[in-house]
């Protein structure tokens, strides 16, 4: 890269917010060690979620009744759950026709400390997941915890005590459950280990480079064509 197109693409930066998507990275040492974009906390009385277009936080919904995530909730950056995320569910659970359900993958982090608050950057250690399938498409949760957190300093799932993975379980097989209505589309297939975890993490990212590949390419791209033109 040109000393001129290095220069501009700083004070870019310096100007310009990252969309938490597409332009947080999410490690140089990822999949064992990601960076994670937290929407929600278990202090919120209602659901955040990512604008996908602007990339701010948006309300999606108050929460209705008495569901409380229960650890930091978000996305890992520059994921997709598609085809491959899609696959990799239907080969492990022995499903058909199922689809990714065309989101960043979801990632709870569980810390002993007590964060208040969303829109930041975690960095998190994967150690599990939970297979859902959410009316007929892959809506993994990534399980993790907080790097360097010298409480939860679990290295894999086992080590997790059980009530902590009970009260993950209920908060997702019933936060989308209307009190009366017998009908719940969330189905968990499976709750696994690191080393499906980071497979899946895997898929997702190549889920994306599939789909977003190239962004900073073209953009890089399109920078050059600017510089050119204002010689």
């Amino acid at each position: 890269m040109s000393e001129a197109l290095n220069d501009l693409w700083q004070k870019m930066g310096m100007r310009y917010q990252s969309h938490p998507w597409h332009g947080i990275y999410i490690g140089k040492n990822a999949p064992e060690t990601v960076m994670s974009f937290i929407e929600m906390t278990p202090h919120d009385s209602v659901k955040y979620e990512i604008d996908k277009q602007s990339g701010f936080l948006k309300v999606d919904r108050p929460q209705k009744f008495s569901n409380i995530v229960p650890a930091l909730y978000g996305f890992l950056p520059q994921t997709y759950c598609a085809e491959e995320v899609a696959d990799y569910c239907m080969l492990k659970s022995g499903r058909k026709g199922i689809i990714g359900d065309g989101d960043p993958l979801d990632i709870i982090v569980l810390t002993e400390r007590n964060i208040a608050h969303g829109n930041i950057i975690v960095p998190a250690v994967p150690i599990g997941g939970i297979r859902m399938i959410d009316d007929g498409e892959a809506d993994d949760k990534i399980i993790a915890v907080l790097k360097g957190d010298e409480t939860y300093n679990w290295k894999s799932l086992s080590d997790c005590p059980d009530s902590i993975i009970n009260r993950i379980r209920h908060y997702f097989l019933t936060y989308k459950t209307i009190p009366g209505e017998s009908l719940n589309r969330v189905e968990i297939a499976a709750i696994y280990g690191k080393d499906e975890a980071i497979e899946v993490i895997e898929r997702s990212r190549r889920d994306y480079d599939n789909h977003y590949g190239g962004i900073e390419t073209k953009m890089q791209q399109a920078t050059i064509d600017i510089i050119q033109r204002h010689k």
